[in-house]
């Protein structure tokens, strides 16, 4: 088994090129030397995660003028341990609805809106295993300790019908897959959305053998260290991306490298629509709360 926690070295991933900014033609970012860390669970490689992640947060910060700065972990238990320890202020990510996690103050004010995402566990699409007990005694791969819906509720389940598997932690989803590609697991827990964008982007067919009731996509979160102004300001950018022709380019071209829908774009949230998520907890395993 991999251990993700063994290190926690930061990458700091910066996108806020001059040329591309005045580009923009909302506000300019703010001249004052506050620059607000955002932490996106590692979903994907560092590379394609940075790919993703910095012509948003670059667009953000120009439109709200508030700077914000990419920062993720080597895995996605080391980007969690960043906001666990205080480290961001700001994060997309569904890790923090345990109710012990609750008590941190975190404030959701928006979410992708995609279709709805399924925990699931998959095999190949050439695999020969078709039912879930035939998992028991075999190596399944997940993308760490901290994937909510790709690890605790796909794990959850196998232990609820009393599967016995050897676990493998990817580091990242991706992580996961080239695990199951190369033939080291037969397995892997994960989450529909991102099945179907590695499934895309790889040429390769998936198919799964369990998947849960649907779920909402990760929202945006705030620490309660931001101050309402900045918050606002960033939250109103997210959400005037899909509404905002520039915004729109770069939401499409960044949706394009993930093989998300073109049209994907970030609404507002008050994070009611994560009731799903904070129930598991009421009934998870011990291990995995």
């Amino acid at each position: 088994m991999n251990h993700p926690l063994k290190t926690r070295r930061p990458l700091l991933l910066a996108g806020l090129g001059m040329s591309a900014a005045a580009a923009l033609t909302g506000r300019a970012v703010a001249q004052d030397a506050t620059v607000y860390r955002f932490s996106p669970v590692n979903q994907y490689g560092i590379e394609l995660t940075a790919k993703y992640w910095n012509p948003i947060i670059e667009h953000v910060s120009a439109r709200s003028g508030v700077r914000l700065q990419l920062k993720i972990g080597r895995t996605s238990a080391d980007t969690t341990a960043y906001v666990l320890a205080n480290e961001v202020e700001f994060l997309f990510s569904n890790h923090m609805f345990s109710p012990e996690r609750e008590q941190m103050g975190w404030r959701v004010f928006g979410r992708r809106q995609t279709a709805p995402i399924h925990s699931q566990i998959v095999v190949l699409g050439s695999s020969p295993i078709q039912r879930l007990e035939e998992l028991e005694g075999q190596q399944v791969a997940f993308p760490g300790p901290e994937a909510t819906v790709a690890y605790k509720f796909a794990y959850a389940q196998l232990l609820k019908r009393n599967i016995t598997v050897q676990v493998v932690f990817g580091g990242n989803m991706d992580g996961a897959f080239a695990q199951l590609l190369s033939g080291k697991v037969r397995a892997a827990g994960t989450h529909s959305q991102l099945a179907e964008g590695w499934s895309r982007r790889e040429g390769q067919a998936l198919r799964a053998l369990w998947q849960s009731e649907p779920l909402h996509d990760l929202p945006l979160m705030a620490s309660r260290k931001v101050p309402e102004k900045d918050l606002q300001a960033v939250a109103r950018a997210f959400i005037e991306m899909g509404r905002d022709p520039v915004g729109q380019r770069v939401l499409a071209q960044s949706s394009e490298l993930v093989k998300l829908p073109a049209n994907t774009q970030f609404v507002a949230s008050n994070g009611s629509e994560y009731g799903a998520y904070r129930a598991f907890y009421q009934s998870a395993p011990p291990s995995l709360r």
